[in-house]
């Protein structure tokens, strides 16, 4: 048997997830996206370490709530069971002591921002906190998470620029379509268990169509990133990025063409690469591109 790592063994690194970095890359890549469209390739190295520091803690939170609304029903699923809530090894008190620790420490980062980056921030922590709850009422928690995923976007510019120009909306939209094409793959590895238990997913809704509606939210979220980036006057560097993305959504496909949780499973990792190839494409096109016109 393979030793745990400390983070893998201490319980309040695993509520957290900090032993699972996949999520904070997958909210990590849109939120440097953001900053560098704000400042045209240059974010302030204050404005950097708070978002970086806020990705990180924000994405924690995210997980400590997720895991107390789960708390009865996660003992059920296979792939949640071992997590120390369903085990017995934090209670549920200590876990909202936890999130609004958390919650407390965020603050504190935009706090040390500007005024519309703090306005903002609240509506960011109502998509965060309210997130995990969706799934009791609504197919489509997963657009829930592709807003609060999203809203780094509008937060990023309001610190850089403390504006809000019409084109961010069009990177913010990409960022659900790509969050909501991921985490339905997420889902389609639970969604047997999810169907008994009967919590809410769009990998329930989608059915049969999972894999088509997936390709179809890949390709949305590709257009509106290329329509971002003419918007924001970038080239072929930035577009070449593009382009890597969509090979490696191809891929995905691929590996989940059989909707067993294996091959869905490892297409809902591979998001980690889209974001990182967008990224480098980005910054590349700001540092070695050709002067916009």
């Amino acid at each position: 048997m393979n030793p745990q790592s400390p983070a893998q063994a201490n319980k309040w690194l695993r509520l957290m997830r900090l032993d699972r970095p996949i999520g904070t890359f997958l909210l990590l890549w849109p939120t440097l996206w953001a900053l560098w469209f704000a400042a045209e390739g240059q974010p302030s190295t204050h404005n950097l370490i708070i978002f970086i520091l806020g990705v990180v803690v924000m994405r924690a939170a995210g997980c400590v709530i997720n895991d107390y609304a789960d708390r009865h029903v996660d003992g059920a699923v296979r792939r949640t069971a071992n997590r120390p809530l369903p085990q017995g090894e934090i209670t549920s008190t200590q876990a909202l002591v936890l999130f609004f620790t958390l919650l407390l420490i965020a603050l504190g980062l935009v706090l040390l921002t500007n005024a519309m980056t703090i306005m903002l921030s609240a509506g960011g922590l109502l998509l965060a906190a309210s997130y995990p709850f969706l799934k009791r009422v609504t197919h489509l928690p997963q657009f829930g998470l592709g807003a609060a995923w999203a809203w780094a976007v509008p937060m990023a510019f309001a610190a850089e620029q403390q504006l809000l120009p019409p084109a961010l909306w069009l990177l913010f939209i990409a960022v659900i379509f790509w969050t909501v094409a991921f985490d339905t793959y997420y889902a389609m590895v639970d969604r047997e268990d999810d169907l008994k238990i009967g919590i809410k997913s769009t990998a329930i809704l989608f059915g049969r169509y999972d894999l088509v509606v997936i390709v179809g939210l890949q390709l949305l979220a590709l257009v509106a990133l290329f329509t971002a980036g003419m918007a924001f006057a970038r080239g072929w560097i930035y577009m070449t990025g593009l382009a890597v993305a969509a090979l490696y959504f191809i891929r995905q496909y691929l590996q989940a063409r059989n909707r067993d949780a294996e091959g869905c499973f490892k297409a809902f990792l591979g998001n980690h690469r889209v974001g990182m190839v967008i990224f480098i494409g980005l910054a590349a096109d700001y540092q070695f591109g050709p002067a916009p016109l």
